[in-house]
């Protein structure tokens, strides 16, 4: 991409961007575009952010678009992300539902999962609680969603390379769940997939399809949004919760002034929402 990218172009880029995702660029991250979409624009023979809004507005390339959403998506994550939401999982929750209200079958969503490391560790702290509770009849599916196609690719899969398997992972984890593929990847073993259905989901759209969970990890993703967009995001999760279900949110993250919404429950350490 040309140095001499115009203001205009990259703030009609911007708009283009939060109509189609939601993420909120701000005017300093011109580099960040740059960098992210250099490899696409050569491929395509684009050489200015102008030409390729008009490219993709034309409709004549099908994977333009999703192309560079994808490139524009953040996809940072690890195992166990800040740790405390899979504790309060094990040790508040799951006792709650499954022990005091007889609950058998849970219904769980990660959504912004990513590669896939947050709903194989939800799958993994349940089945460590099942283990030490002896709960083993205990059911549960886990829909994990992403807008990148291509993060949700690498998640489907479960292959890892060993720098990603050593970001969270404790080795006790990694012998108990993971198999060697091939020098320097790992893949997860097939019990902690089997209860995951992935597919794309923006967050902007209409979630009432998706039906309703017990259980919402809607992690690190709000961020991105502004307070209007991040307010009606979590207003429609408030809908897809079951009666007093539960809503994790990062820990950089906040409610918005929903306080009719949700209930706020400090665990010491952590804390999570739980619908009213």
């Amino acid at each position: 991409m040309q140095d001499s990218t115009s203001s205009s172009a990259y703030q009609n880029f911007t708009i283009f961007l939060q109509k189609e995702s939601g993420i909120t660029l701000g005017t300093e991250k011109e580099y960040l575009v740059k960098s992210r979409l250099k490899n696409i624009m050569s491929e395509n023979g684009i050489e200015k952010l102008e030409d390729l809004l008009t490219k993709i507005n034309l409709g004549s390339n099908s994977n333009l678009k999703s192309s560079v959403i994808n490139a524009m998506t953040t996809n940072e994550t690890l195992w166990f992300r800040d740790v405390h939401p899979f504790e309060i999982l094990k040790n508040i929750i799951l006792p709650e539902l499954v022990e005091n209200n007889k609950i058998n079958s849970l219904k769980i969503w990660s959504a912004a999962c990513s590669t896939g490391q947050e709903p194989i560790s939800i799958s993994m702290a349940l089945d460590d609680y099942k283990t030490k509770t002896g709960k083993h009849s205990l059911g549960y599916s886990t829909f994990a969603s992403d807008l990148s196609s291509d993060a949700l690719n690498v998640a489907k899969k479960g292959i890892y390379h060993e720098l990603a398997i050593e970001r969270g992972l404790s080795v006790q984890a990694k012998e108990m769940h993971f198999t060697e593929h091939e020098k320097g990847y790992w893949k997860v073993n097939d019990n902690m997939l089997k209860n995951i259905t992935f597919d794309t989901v923006n967050l902007k759209s209409n979630l009432s399809r998706l039906g309703q969970f017990d259980i919402i990890f809607c992690r690190n993703v709000l961020i991105y949004f502004t307070n209007d967009l991040k307010k009606e995001i979590l207003i429609k999760l408030h809908q897809q919760l079951k009666p007093s279900g539960y809503l994790f949110i990062g820990a950089g993250e906040s409610m918005i002034d929903l306080k009719e919404y949700f209930e706020l429950i400090h665990c010491k350490p952590g804390i999570v929402y739980r619908k009213i």
